[in-house]
């Protein structure tokens, strides 16, 4: 390459800045002779003396004169173009940053962020749009800043990925629902009419995996594509919903909750992001937050 030495951008600065070879060597930390060597090897690089004796000081050239206007704040930039991030001012933030999630977790979580989005960040704003696959495309175009859910083997590789909450499933029903009186038995649980979630076609679910293993069979009255849907078919009708507890929290108000007389494993709900972001400010400002805004909530 034959471009200049940039490091001499700082030396020139600093001997504009001092007028002397000896005030610049002082301030840069350097001798008086490599602090002359540098200044011949500035005169070289812009075809200009730059500083001329006059008496026993140095006068700058026109030249110079010029370049001392532009030296500094082209120096300001390369150091801040080269260095760390300014820190993060939140009061003046203006940023719409976008989460992509599973129905019923913008419902339950989204009011409590939104609320620490603006008091911490006025000017900060969220979009939410509904995850309908596992695809981690939109992560990697750059057009989703953070995924919540949980994490399947579809899932890029380089993703990061940070839990947030364990979750379980339960039953819901309204509360003049049979279920809502005695014990909630595998049998009784079977006989009733559910609703099945599920955001596509699908193999058995662990629901009916485990009422297989207890050779029971439950009958699918309607499937909807999301918890808030099957939460507002439940309050309205004697049917049954499972559900992830802390996943649709306060949307299981008014409605009654049983656990499972099945074994059905916990999950892991994650945030994930594209490593992209991971040194960005404001990005690990959100996540922070959005972890805190989890740990909050109270389990459902």
């Amino acid at each position: 390459m034959n471009s200049p030495d940039l490091n001499l951008l700082i030396v020139l600065d600093a001997l504009l800045a001092e007028g002397s070879v000896a005030g610049a060597a002082r301030r840069l930390g350097l001798s008086p002779s490599a602090m002359s060597r540098s200044l011949a090897r500035l005169r070289q690089t812009t075809g200009d003396p730059l500083l001329v004796r006059a008496g026993r000081g140095l006068v700058p050239t026109p030249r110079a004169l010029e370049l001392r206007e532009r030296t500094g704040p082209l120096l300001r930039d390369a150091l801040a173009a080269l260095g760390p991030p300014p820190a993060l001012d939140l009061a003046a933030l203006r940023r719409t940053f976008t989460l992509r999630a599973t129905d019923g977790f913008a419902e339950n979580f989204g009011p409590r962020l939104i609320a620490r989005l603006h008091a911490e960040a006025p000017g900060a704003r969220l979009r939410f749009i509904l995850k309908l696959d596992k695809d981690s495309e939109p992560l990697r175009k750059g057009e989703v800043d953070l995924e919540t859910g949980v994490i399947g083997h579809t899932a890029g590789p380089e993703l990061r990925a940070r839990a947030l909450f364990r979750d379980r499933f339960i039953g819901v029903a309204r509360p003049s629902h049979p279920l809502a009186q005695g014990e909630v038995t595998a049998s009784r649980f079977a006989a009733g009419r559910h609703i099945l979630v599920a955001r596509r076609e699908q193999g058995e679910s662990r629901i009916d995996l485990a009422l297989g293993e207890l050779g029971l069979r439950r009958d699918i009255a309607v499937t909807v594509g999301g918890f808030s849907a099957a939460l507002a078919l439940a309050r309205a009708d004697d049917l049954i919903a499972v559900v992830p507890s802390r996943h649709t929290g306060y949307l299981l108000d008014g409605l009654h909750r049983f656990e499972l007389p099945l074994a059905v494993p916990e999950i892991t709900v994650s945030m994930l992001w594209h490593p992209r972001m991971d040194a960005d400010p404001a990005h690990q400002w959100l996540r922070k937050v959005l972890k805190q805004v989890c740990d909050e909530a109270a389990p459902g």
